[in-house]
């Protein structure tokens, strides 16, 4: 087909008729019937409710046309199906009248609830799980991102063998398998296997090689601030104001998967890391969590974490209950934190004040009030200045101390270096010598101590 095509472009002659199906079939989005089980009496929760709202949201982000909606609460799970008899005919019937193509159910299936729903229905059948690993895959972009997917699905999919008819039934034999007796499911869940400790091997590589880019910065210093949120919080938009890095900002979910790592100076003219990382979401995969330690350790690790919630989403307090929850999974919970409440550009001019805002947040989820806010827009650049005024005040590391320097003029690259990375208060020119105050951070006390004239917490070398 690739060949045909590029003949037609050569020759400037129209596509085949038949070429011109096969490719608009190529782009047409599935069809898909969302599905969604409650274990309770009564009417749907709210919480149930809004993951149901969001499995949409998860659908339209993998590229899906959402064509119909079912859902049930009833006291206990079916074991065969999820639902009951009633439901799956009911949704047999809603699938062919819809023309699904797929299946996507708000709820983890097992392998053998998931095998008889695709009996029942004659379609494909996922669930949640596998939805966020094809938003995932598909969002992948460097090496690790991809070792990282492949290793979420491969463990996704191994329990998952079973059951697939005679493709997996058939005798194998010789070289790479274990016997003349042993089945084809049988040698593909070793295959799986080792292929998952093979992908481990590497990630830990990834890892150890991530630990010792750490230690580097740690040395210098440079201390990392890490962007944590709900998923399409508004991350990306707010990373690429701040630092001009172009990472790729879309209102679908996920849409930024890969970290991404800029440096930007503080208003004391120290430097630090920045960094975005993945977004969060409720039922989060636990595949995915081990799966993207690597990454997470980046915010585990950081020097403060940057929780940016979307304040103009009626969801606001749950996003950030749930990410409050993931970031003490991955044991990030003891680093300080600012909650930078974004998207203030969808507020209502009168309910701009990150001073009620950010503690109500806060104590609708569960937390404590204390945590510092501030009221920003990545899309507008609004409250900008007091983010980095808060990030100056909260970075632990490279204490900034009012101290005096005196430079010889013909060590211009020292003076330089001074009006780069402190805050060069006064500054007097006598004879060859130029004499500065500076509020300058301790590495750049330490650098330059031969020129110091006092300093409250370093020895000084020597006086010019």
């Amino acid at each position: 087909m690739l060949s045909e095509c590029r003949a037609s472009r050569r020759s400037d002659k129209l596509y085949p008729a038949e070429l011109l199906l096969t490719i608009s079939l190529e782009h047409t989005p599935e069809r898909a019937i969302l599905a969604g089980f409650e274990r309770r009496r009564g009417a749907a929760s709210s919480s149930a409710t809004e993951s149901f709202q969001e499995l949409a949201e998860l659908a339209v982000s993998a590229g899906a046309e959402i064509a119909a909606q079912l859902f049930q609460v009833r006291p206990d799970a079916e074991a065969a199906t999820l639902i009951g008899h009633g439901k799956v005919q009911e949704l047999k019937e809603l699938t062919d009248a819809a023309h699904a193509d797929v299946i996507i159910f708000d709820h983890d299936l097992t392998p053998t609830q998931q095998r008889n729903l695709e009996a029942a229905t004659g379609v494909k059948v996922i669930d949640r799980t596998q939805l966020i690993l094809d938003i995932f895959a598909s969002r992948a972009r460097t090496a690790e991102g991809r070792l990282q997917v492949e290793l979420a699905q491969l463990k996704y999919i191994l329990p998952r063998l079973t059951g697939q008819g005679k493709s997996l039934s058939r005798l194998g034999g010789g070289i790479g398998t274990r016997g003349p007796g042993e089945t084809k499911l049988e040698t593909d869940r070793r295959r799986i296997a080792v292929k998952i400790k093979k992908l481990e091997q590497e990630l830990e590589h990834v890892r150890s090689g991530r630990a010792l880019h750490r230690r580097r910065r740690d040395a210098v210093p440079v201390p990392t601030v890490s962007l944590a949120g709900y998923t399409n919080a508004g991350k990306s938009t707010l990373f690429n104001r701040l630092t001009s890095a172009g990472v790729l900002a879309d209102a679908k979910m996920f849409a930024t998967l890969d970290p991404t790592l800029r440096a930007i100076a503080l208003p004391s003219n120290r430097r630090v890391i920045l960094s975005d990382t993945v977004g969060f979401i409720r039922n989060l995969p636990t595949t995915l969590i081990e799966a993207f330690r690597a990454t997470l350790e980046e915010v585990a690790d950081a020097a403060l974490i940057l929780h940016v919630v979307d304040v103009s989403s009626d969801r606001a307090p749950r996003h950030v209950a749930e990410v409050f929850r993931v970031l003490s999974e991955i044991g990030a919970s003891g680093t300080p934190q600012i909650l930078v409440l974004n998207k203030a550009d969808c507020l209502p001019p009168e309910e701009r004040d990150a001073g009620i805002l950010g503690p109500r947040l806060l104590g609708e989820a569960g937390q404590s009030p204390l945590t510092p806010a501030v009221l920003v827009s990545g899309l507008t650049g609004a409250g900008l200045p007091d983010l980095f005024r808060l990030i100056d005040q909260a970075v632990p590391f490279d204490a900034v101390e009012k101290v005096r320097f005196r430079i010889p003029l013909r060590d211009g690259a020292s003076i330089a270096l001074l009006h780069q990375c402190g805050k060069v208060l006064a500054e007097d020119y006598d004879g060859n010598l130029c004499e500065m105050e500076v509020d300058a951070p301790e590495s750049l006390r330490r650098r330059l101590r031969r020129y110091l004239i006092r300093t409250p917490g370093l020895p000084v070398e020597k006086s010019v």
